[in-house]
């Protein structure tokens, strides 16, 4: 009766600790949208700045269980009310991460940006930062700078749809 006791104590423990690393592990989802207005000029960078909540807020649990937080896949989406427009109107876009006390840190990016390339971008994430002193902070802010290029005719609501990922801290 003891060994059946431990043993399922031991069952509920390993499945307890399961059910915390996978929620650790888990992609962390961040979004922000910037309205770009019309009349914005264009061949000249433009930036919006948005607060985040920090990375603990998303678990449920305390800093210290995590750890190598990185991006691991970044999106642009174009959301539009007064026109077809798409993605194609802007040169660049350039998405980085700060905190009160850190620097900024380029998180995500696309160049060259192609014409008539519809309302959906895949940025190019760079995943070999680690951004735990950013994420752990608790006033993550992020800042996205863009070149339109031309002048905007219509107002256009960018959607920055930002993943991040961890392991379990040891």
């Amino acid at each position: 009766m003891k060994n059946l006791f431990l043993s399922a104590i031991a069952v509920v423990s390993v499945a307890s600790c399961g059910t915390v690393q996978s929620i650790v592990q888990s992609t962390i989802p961040y979004n922000t949208n910037v309205l770009v207005s019309s009349g914005v000029p264009g061949n000249q960078e433009i930036s919006s700045t948005s607060q985040a909540t920090n990375f603990a807020q998303y678990i449920g649990a305390g800093n210290n269980m995590v750890k190598d937080i990185r991006i691991s896949q970044a999106k642009a989406v174009a959301i539009s009310t007064s026109s077809s427009q798409d993605l194609g109107v802007f040169k660049s876009i350039k998405v980085y991460v700060s905190a009160n006390n850190t620097s900024e840190i380029l998180v995500a990016q696309r160049n060259d940006i192609g014409n008539n390339i519809g309302n959906t971008l895949n940025l190019d994430p760079d995943t070999s930062k680690v951004l735990d002193d950013v994420m752990k902070s608790g006033a993550v802010k992020a800042r996205v700078a863009y070149v339109l290029k031309n002048t905007a005719t219509n107002d256009l609501n960018l959607n920055i749809s930002l993943r991040f990922s961890s392991v379990p801290a040891q």
